[in-house]
Formats: structure tokens, sequence, C-alpha cells
């Protein structure tokens, strides 16, 4: 908390019994009380990048993210506003039988993604697919969001999993209902909004820019790469089999590297183009049909899902929006040597006869590579106190 001052708040509801709900919905859990530890003044939640990441360094792709940000100018970051999403995202109050949060299943601890395949709802059921992490989530050009692309913008799906079925099972209306019962809400709403009024739009609001704040910035690459002025530069701080690894990253196929760069491109290592792509997990698509599901004029989207960030990929297992690659090891193979011959293959995975690129490398590549991955990881993302929960029970 550094040397600022704590406010601790303390509220509590008098919840002897469960009130049974009217609705055919399962009992109704009331309020329980709850601790909720803020500071005096708002931790700042402005997203303050090194110079390199507006700056495209000369490469054949784009290094800068510039033109990448999503935030709408409706919806700024403000550190009231992200402070109100904080307390947002992790209210557990905001599921039907309030044990579910946001959080619960988009863990700090592990770069905001779940570990399990697939995250558990409210009532035990599983998710359908594995739940991606929310780094970096403002550095995407196309704006939409889950890894079928449903959701338009993210401020469209902030609010989706809390009235999901499986995983928190309320209704639009209920969600800004829950939120006005609490006691803590309305100096939150207050300071971010100017009254205390609660609408779903302003929940929304609120959890967006709170998840447009995480940003990773803080590796062992970027350390690096301050010393540069190439991204392809070798890294004064990089051993050389880190280095070794950037450069089969960086490299084309047809230069002796893996082109992964084509696909994780600028300084953020998201995907500036199309957005969704078919990486060939699957002969034949036959049960997850992808942003097809979202966009169904498109057959070429057929098992096409949304490509996400390398930064902290080394805890963000398992992989793939089925989370059947469980390690960094097996999505190296994968790309290396698996890569199936799916009608919808992105061109990007083909080569020059149309059939599945296969790299071939030697075991010593694949360790460069995953060294160099490994440099992506930022600490400071699952560490930072202003991206915890602010509850301390």
């Amino acid at each position: 908390m550094g040397n600022q001052i704590l406010k601790r708040l303390l509220f509590i509801v008098i919840a002897p019994f469960l009130i049974c709900s009217c609705s055919d919905k399962d009992e109704y859990v009331a309020p329980v009380a709850k601790v909720l530890d803020l500071p005096e003044t708002p931790y700042d939640y402005s997203v303050n990048l090194p110079s390199y990441f507006y700056t495209n360094d000369g490469s054949p792709l784009p290094t800068a993210v510039t033109n990448t940000d999503n935030t709408p100018s409706t919806n700024p970051i403000t550190n009231e506003g992200a402070t109100l999403g904080r307390v947002l995202f992790y209210d557990k109050n905001l599921s039907q039988n309030r044990t579910i949060a946001c959080a619960s299943c988009h863990k700090q601890a592990e770069s905001f993604t779940d570990s399990a395949t697939n995250s558990v709802g409210f009532l035990g059921g599983l998710t359908r697919r594995h739940s991606m992490t929310l780094v970096n989530a403002r550095f995407y050009r196309r704006g939409r969001f889950f890894w079928d692309e449903r959701a338009a913008t993210l401020e469209q799906q902030v609010l989706m999993p809390i009235q999901d079925a499986t995983e928190m099972g309320l209704t639009l209306e209920e969600i800004s209902a829950r939120v006005s019962e609490q006691a803590y809400y309305p100096d939150l709403f207050t300071a971010a909004f100017g009254d205390s009024i609660v609408t779903s739009e302003r929940i929304s609001k609120a959890l967006a820019q709170f998840v447009r704040s995480i940003v990773s910035y803080n590796t062992k690459y970027d350390i690096g790469r301050a010393q540069v002025t190439a991204m392809a530069a070798p890294f004064p701080n990089f051993t050389d089999e880190e280095n070794e690894g950037k450069t089969l990253f960086l490299k084309p196929v047809d230069q002796g590297g893996g082109s992964c760069f084509s696909c994780h491109t600028t300084e953020a290592f998201v995907n500036t183009n199309a957005g969704q792509a078919n990486n060939g997990l699957d002969l034949e698509t036959l049960t997850d049909f992808g942003a097809l599901e979202t966009f169904p004029e498109r057959e070429d989207f057929t098992g096409a899902f949304k490509v996400t960030t390398l930064r902290n990929i080394e805890l963000t297992a398992p992989y793939m929006h089925d989370g059947r690659l469980l390690t960094l090891e097996a999505v190296i193979n994968h790309y290396d040597h698996g890569v199936q011959n799916n009608p919808n293959l992105g061109l990007h995975l083909r080569d020059a006869n149309g059939n599945p690129i296969r790299l071939h490398f030697t075991d010593a590549q694949k360790s460069a590579l995953l060294a160099f991955l490994k440099t992506l990881t930022d600490h400071t993302v699952t560490t930072d106190v202003k991206w915890s929960s602010p509850f301390v029970n």
C-alpha cells in the first residue's frame, strides 16, 4: 500500500436466514458481512507505456500498438471508475447464490485466467470453453471479445458472464438490483459518475475500465527492449538462448523462423488483423464451430477463434479455446509439426503448396523459443494490489 493511508469500510448486512426466491431459481442467499479495504486516494489506473510501444521500429510488421486500443471515447479509464470496477469484479453478490465473482474465473495469480480447463459456475456447472486471459484486452483493434467474438465491445462482454445461466445466473435487472442493495456502492458510484444512481450501463463501464487497465509492460523482455532500437536486435540482458528464441519467433518461415510474430504482433503481442483464426487443432470441425457461431454467413470462420496476447503466456496454461494443450511445450510442438489440414486452416499456417507448415525445429530451437516466451512473464500483473481483491473477507 506504500505510504497511502488506508480507509477501511465495514459494511454489515444482518442475514440470519435464507429467503426463498419467488422465481423458479434456487434459494436466494442474503448478503453477508463484508469488509472493503480501499485507499483514501484511489490507485493510479492510468496506463503509462514505454515509448517503444508507440513507435514502429522499421520491421515489416507493426511493432507499435498505435491504433489498436479499443477504449471508446465515451469510457476513458479514470481512477475512480476503475476502482468501482475492481470492487464489482471481485463481488460475489453478482452471482445468483453469491458464490461466484468475475474473479473466480479470471484469477489474478493466474494472469486473470483459470488453470482449470473449464471454469466452475455458481451451481457447479462447467463453462463451455477455457477462460481467456484479460491481460492486454484493450489492445485489440477489432474490439470484439470471447473466443468466438460474440461481444462487439468490452462494455458488452463484461455483463454477459453475469447473465450466463451457467456462470453467474443473474438477469440484467437483477445485476443492478444486487449492486443497489450493497451499502458500499453509493460512494463508489458517486466518485466514478457524479451521483449514486446504479445502472447496468454504469456497471459495464466501470468493469470495462478496470479490465482495460490490466496491461503488461514489466518483463525481462521489456528491460531488454528499452535498451535497443529494434525488436530484432539482440537484447543485452538476454541469454544467447533467449535471443535465439526471439529470432525464431520473429523470422518468417522461409528464413528459418517460426513466423510467430505474424499472428502475435506489436509490443502487446496481439493479432492486429482479422482477429480470429483456425489454427489447425482438428482435421475437421465437428463440435465447436468458433467464430462461425457469431458470423454464420462466414463459412471460412468455421473453427476459427480469437488470437490472444502472448504476454504472461507462461502463467496461463492450459492453452487454446478448449484447454487441450497443457503446456507451452505442447503448444510449440503443435505449431512445429502438429497443425492439421483443416479446410479453413489460416493461410499463415499453410506453405506455398497449401499444405500445413511443418517447422521441424530441433530440440535446441524449441528450447530457445520456450525460453523467449518466458521472458514475456510480468509478475506485476499477478501481484499489484490495485488489481487484487478489495474485500478483506
